[in-house]
């Protein structure tokens, strides 16, 4: 696949990101310019949990919005300075088009903060995402519940909240990295998505049933099987997502990305910047 028929990025971070140090909407312009992307969104992080945590073991990146010693709580997004933000590099990129989201974590658990939120501020793109568990009413990080149960357990319970997401909550348009918590399994692990089948067939068949698009995640390897599921689930639509958290990450592996999505029967949507259909 040539630069110039690359899908565009419609899931990356910047500077607007709680969770990033080295986010720059600017740089990230840039490289998508550099790359030929027809589009990119910038779709913020913007969590309204609080995680119960071990202080010692999260990253400098993270552990700065420390509420205390055991809670991590992500500060609200900027929404103004975003906005601002946005408008400049529209004025400086005008080749580009750039397109307003925002990465919603949890909505289900929060509907009416997140309610609040996007009938305050006009996202053009709002994706959705699960990155914790609820247990014994505690938010805990996923990668923070293999220290406590077995993987499988684990990953189970996360596809079984996934879905509990997209029945609950209407807020997205997409959901993304479905494959989160196999980011940060235990060392050693090893993972076969096909242990999973069962689970992950369902949640593919309830999001189709939705009508919503299915993210293809560039941040680790992808699994052929996934798309080929969605399809039989009578999937209709794939986005593509860096989830870039820093300029040079923008559109990583998409070229790859966009064949498998090709073999597996999804097609450029009516414009650019449209989502992959079939």
């Amino acid at each position: 696949m040539s630069r110039d028929q690359l899908p565009p990025d419609l899931h990356t971070h910047t500077q607007f990101s709680w969770d990033t140090t080295a986010g720059d909407m600017d740089g990230s312009c840039a490289r998508a310019v550099e790359l030929g992307l027809p589009a990119i969104a910038f779709t913020e992080h913007t969590d309204f949990v609080s995680w119960t945590v071990d202080a010692a073991l999260l990253p400098e990146r993270m552990a700065r919005h420390l509420a205390d010693p055991t809670h991590l709580a992500p500060p609200p997004l900027d929404v103004a300075g975003y906005l601002e933000a946005v408008d400049r590099c529209r004025a400086k990129y005008p080749t580009l088009k750039i397109i307003t989201g925002v990465e919603l974590g949890e909505p289900h658990w929060f509907a009416e903060q997140a309610a609040a939120l996007l009938a305050g501020a006009p996202f053009e793109r709002v994706i959705g995402s699960l990155h914790s568990l609820s247990v014994d009413g505690r938010h805990r990080l996923v990668e923070d519940e293999y220290a406590l149960r077995g993987v499988p357990e684990v990953l189970r319970d996360y596809f079984a909240e996934t879905i509990r997401m997209i029945e609950t909550c209407g807020d997205f348009s997409t959901l993304t990295h479905l494959d989160y918590p196999v980011r940060y399994l235990p060392a050693g692990y090893e993972f076969r998505l096909a242990d999973f089948e069962d689970e992950v067939r369902e949640v593919l068949r309830v999001l189709a049933g939705t009508g919503r698009a299915l993210e293809v995640n560039t941040r680790r390897t992808l699994e052929p099987d996934l798309l080929r599921w969605w399809r039989e689930a009578g999937g209709t639509a794939v986005s593509f997502g860096s989830d870039a958290h820093r300029p040079d990450m923008v559109a990583a592996g998409f070229a790859e990305a966009a064949s498998l999505a090709e073999s597996t029967g999804f097609r450029p949507g009516r414009h650019p910047y449209d989502h992959w259909i079939r």
